[in-house]
């Protein structure tokens, strides 16, 4: 029987995990270029990167409470710093169930070396969070970007909590509801669900992370982009625009672009709506295939912005030479699995893709699995 390729593509086929799809109808055009050449700590300057964090905060809802800060370095920049400058006040409890929680793992032993109590779990799976100390500090990835997998609400979060929550929310904030009042530090990039560009990271702090900062010195020296106070106190202008180095105003505009549709398309709700309508296509096109399953086999922890699949039997070769394929014809960019993942494709769902592409997929991934067969 001939394999015949679907006769519908996907119109924009950017299911990549990151940096994700910008949002549709997205052009350059669209991104005002005043700011550029001119000093981010001019008049104009500060205003727009003051806009951009206005509107981070209309959009997720955030309390006057917690404050909201455009650091370097992307999540990983903005998390890193959370962690140098808070850590080792008092015990810490790190949960990892993919590479990215293995990565904070790494740095609180190897670098800070603080010998954090580690609760495991393997790729697919969440630990058993009821484990959790909460006098301790709390380190863990509110969606686990390269498992798929995610916690499934704020319950498990002590309510009396002695020690602070550090959530790298990276693909999870604009997609998922999350109760700030349990978050004391959060950390994400644009270059996820919002579909911007890498490089700057966001960093959200609680009122107990800013009692932390100004009541803690760490043991190790800070290097400069990581100060966050001065004299004991925290540096304000941080988190209205006077960022700790200089920003790519290109980068905030875009993403300004991005965080002005989020707000036309009905702002928190409606990103959480597109978000949750493509992973509910996505579903359907495993659910119709024998050989395709989720990797979180538990629909309550399974994300819905990085969903993550296994193949029936298929080893990385398989899977390499199926996302090759994809992407030659022009059906899907980027949707293998995570190098240290266990093998199979990752397919982003997140708000700035559209539900017909992901339903589009579906054939294509057919035609793709049936080319790639073992003669």
């Amino acid at each position: 029987m001939t394999n015949t390729k679907p006769d519908v593509r996907p119109a924009r086929p950017y299911f990549s995990s990151g940096p994700c799809a910008k949002p549709p109808g997205w052009s350059p055009d669209q991104i005002k270029l005043d700011s550029l050449g001119r000093s981010h700590r001019s008049k104009l300057g500060k205003a727009r990167l003051r806009y951009c964090i206005d509107l981070m905060r209309e959009l997720l809802q955030l309390p006057d409470t917690h404050r909201i800060g455009i650091v370097p370095g992307s999540d990983t920049g903005a998390y890193e710093l959370a962690m140098w400058t808070m850590l080792a006040a008092r015990p810490v409890t790190a949960l990892a169930w993919e590479s990215f929680g293995e990565g904070w793992v790494t740095d609180a032993v190897k670098q800070l070396k603080i010998d954090p109590k580690v609760i495991r779990a393997d790729y697919g799976e969440l630990p058993d969070l009821g484990q959790v100390d909460w006098s301790h500090d709390v380190l863990f990835t509110w969606n686990g970007t390269t498992s798929g997998v995610r916690v499934p609400d704020g319950e498990w979060i002590a309510a009396d909590r002695e020690g602070l929550s550090f959530a790298d929310a990276t693909s999870a904030v604009f997609a998922y509801e999350i109760p700030w009042d349990k978050v004391d530090v959060a950390t994400f990039s644009w270059q996820k669900v919002l579909g911007g560009e890498g490089a700057h990271g966001v960093l959200i702090l609680g009122p107990r992370a800013v009692e932390r900062l100004e009541s803690y010195t760490p043991a190790w020296p800070l290097p400069k982009l990581f100060r966050l106070t001065s004299k004991g106190k925290l540096n304000e202008g941080v988190f209205t625009g006077e960022t700790i180095n200089t920003p790519s105003m290109l980068a905030v505009e875009d993403a300004i672009v991005t965080l002005e549709w989020a707000k036309s398309i009905g702002g928190h709700a409606g990103m959480i709506a597109r978000t949750e309508a493509n992973a509910a296509a996505l579903d359907r096109i495993v659910r119709e295939r024998n050989w395709l399953s989720h990797l979180a086999a538990n629909p309550a922890s399974r994300s819905t912005t990085s969903v993550c699949l296994t193949l029936d039997g298929a080893d990385q070769d398989r899977i390499k030479r199926m996302a090759g394929l994809l992407e030659a014809e022009g059906a899907a960019f980027d949707i293998a699995g995570y190098r240290d993942a266990p093998a199979g494709l990752r397919i982003w769902c997140g708000a700035t893709v559209d539900t017909a592409d992901i339903a589009a997929l579906g054939p294509w991934l057919d035609w793709a699995w049936a080319e790639t067969a073992p003669a």
